[in-house]
């Protein structure tokens, strides 16, 4: 009688343990889910991203910085870039969980050449950029003839861009 009673709770435990390890599973995907909150394909933001509208301009970087780019979304990386008529240009690039400061290369005082669409959110003149030149190196995020964003692609698409680069 002993035994049984035993076997049933090695099996009990083994459900729990098998449940709390699924559930952490699932946790993660959400906590993955919400460091993209608002960066999804279809979102509203993505969707103010018009590639036809492709533009770019040259400047200094002041900052890299993280930013929100509109209320509810999960905090980005952006560029803050000074262009030579001495206007800075805040440059919006990927959710900050997808890229981070150290990630991209690019640094205060690069001189780099930036490529993307302008886009107003709250009122601002912003920049979304695709990709940003520095020297030989470039940072991509975007693709340049239909503006997918890297961050929504399968790894094994992600792959074939970053080999392309």
């Amino acid at each position: 009688m002993f035994k049984k009673d035993s076997d049933k709770n090695v099996g009990l435990r083994m459900i729990l343990i098998i449940g709390l390890c699924l559930l952490g599973a699932g946790s993660g995907l959400a906590g993955e889910k919400r460091a993209m909150s608002g960066w999804e394909l279809n979102s509203p933001y993505n969707k103010l991203y018009k590639a036809s509208e492709m533009d770019s301009f040259k400047g200094t970087v002041v900052a890299v910085k993280e930013v929100v780019p509109m209320p509810g979304m999960s905090p980005g990386l952006a560029l803050e870039v000074s262009e030579s008529k001495g206007e800075t240009i805040t440059v919006h690039l990927c959710p900050a969980s997808f890229e981070n400061s150290k990630s991209i290369r690019i640094k205060k005082g690069d001189r780099v050449k930036v490529s993307g669409v302008w886009a107003e959110i709250n009122k601002k003149d912003v920049f979304m950029g695709s990709k940003v030149t520095k020297g030989d190196y470039s940072f991509k995020v975007r693709l340049t003839k239909d503006g997918t964003p890297f961050w929504t692609m399968t790894p094994s698409q992600l792959a074939k861009e970053r080999q392309d680069q």
